[in-house]
């Protein structure tokens, strides 16, 4: 069987020799340069150097068989076992079991099992089983099973399980398992499971599993799970668990916003800072938590409150807390009078007096309404009244409800 095959490929080999020969052109119009790509032929090779068709030679090949080939140009199809290596250009079709090497332009369709390496201007399809290099210029599909790495002008899509990597203006839709990194502007949409980052502008969409980082202006939507960055402008939509940006102008969602510099910019969050917020200690006592510490972060009109609060039941049970949050507006009533609402939330903790047939823990909806009066730049007092009722989280039932009253001081800067 083994010499079967073995006479088999000789013969091919043979006969592509011969295919070759016959069209190469004569000795008299050999030493006449002709026109174009040189002569065209058959490559059947058992190594690079040991084919039908040398690397050097000045043609082209139309069809490539054999192991691990090397030759001058490809214009046709190409199937080697091991690896495929191009000198100039390849235009159809190359397939490789580990590797496929292009020193110039890539027109068609590439496969290998490891790699694909490319030096510039791809243009078609490139798939991988572990890793793609395109220099620069690539156009088209761009698969890989481990990386992506493009230099600059990177347009088309680019998918790769773990990393894709582009130099400057990437274009399209880039799609990595772990993290999409482009070096410069990025138009498109660039998905991750975990980090996406773009150097300069992004103009477009980044989806990322944990953050998403732009080092300039961005113009279109942010998510992430843990936090969105812009070092410049963002013109859009910001939402994550946090948000930040040094000028915004559009639309932050979160439980914690911030920017430096406002062009109009909206938070919706439950912390919300800005160059016009302002951080005041509130401290209060009331009927609802006995005694009372929060943090309000307060802006020209809306605010949000954090804070905690001791002995949910009477001082002469075991020890209970809460923590709670709420947000507000505010309005100006007379000179350094203002009137406020609120609405908020409130998870409750008993600890031990669930020993006594207490629920071990609760949660309450409550609604304020605020008198203020600042006294000074630095010192306010405040009344409180408003309504509440603690519901049982495990079932749909109401534990207590009443009337809220609770009054104290602001602390620090208005």
């Amino acid at each position: 069987m083994k010499r079967t095959l073995s006479l088999l490929f000789l013969s091919l080999l043979f006969a592509g020799t011969a295919f070759s020969q016959a069209l190469l052109p004569s000795s008299k119009q050999a030493s006449t340069p002709r026109t174009g790509q040189g002569p065209v032929g058959i490559n059947l090779s058992l190594w690079k150097n040991i084919s039908t068709q040398r690397m050097d030679t000045v043609g082209s090949t139309c069809f490539n068989l054999g192991i691990f080939s090397a030759m001058n140009r490809l214009n046709g199809l190409g199937v080697n076992v091991f690896a495929s290596v191009i000198g100039r250009d390849l235009n159809g079709v190359q397939v490789s079991g580990l590797s496929n090497v292009v020193k110039e332009s890539m027109r068609g369709v590439q496969v290998a099992g490891i790699a694909n390496i490319n030096g510039n201007n791809l243009t078609g399809v490139s798939a991988s089983g572990l890793i793609g290099i395109t220099g620069n210029n690539s156009r088209g599909v761009l698969l890989s099973g481990l990386a992506q790495i493009s230099g600059n002008n990177n347009q088309g899509v680019t998918l790769s399980g773990l990393l894709n990597i582009s130099g400057d203006n990437a274009y399209g839709v880039h799609f990595g398992g772990l993290a999409n990194i482009a070096g410069g502007d990025f138009k498109g949409v660039a998905s991750s499971g975990l980090l996406s980052v773009t150097g300069k502008d992004l103009v477009g969409v980044q989806l990322a599993g944990l953050s998403n980082i732009t080092g300039s202006d961005m113009t279109g939507l942010q998510i992430s799970a843990l936090g969105n960055v812009v070092g410049g402008k963002a013109k859009g939509v910001q939402l994550s668990l946090t948000n930040m940006a040094f000028r915004a102008k559009g639309l932050q969602i979160g439980l914690f916003n911030y920017y430096k510099e406002s062009l109009d910019g909206f938070q919706l969050g439950l912390v919300n800072a800005n160059p016009q917020t302002k951080v005041q200690m509130m401290v209060f006592g009331g009927n609802a938590t006995k005694l009372n510490v929060g943090a309000r972060f307060k802006n020209k009109l809306f605010y949000t409150i954090l804070g905690g609060g001791t002995h949910y039941l009477d001082f002469g049970d075991q020890f209970s807390a809460a923590l709670f949050y709420r947000a507000g507006l505010e309005l100006p009533l007379y000179k350094q009078l203002f009137v406020s609402g609120d609405l908020g939330y409130q998870h409750i903790e008993t600890f031990k007096n669930k020993d006594y047939g207490v629920p071990a823990r609760l949660y309450a909806l409550q609604a304020r309404v605020n008198l203020e009066y600042r006294l000074t730049d630095r010192l306010g007092v405040f009344l409180t009244g408003g309504y509440g009722g603690s519901r049982y989280y495990t079932k749909g039932q109401t534990y207590d409800k009443g009337i809220i009253v609770e009054g104290g001081v602001v602390l620090f800067k208005y």
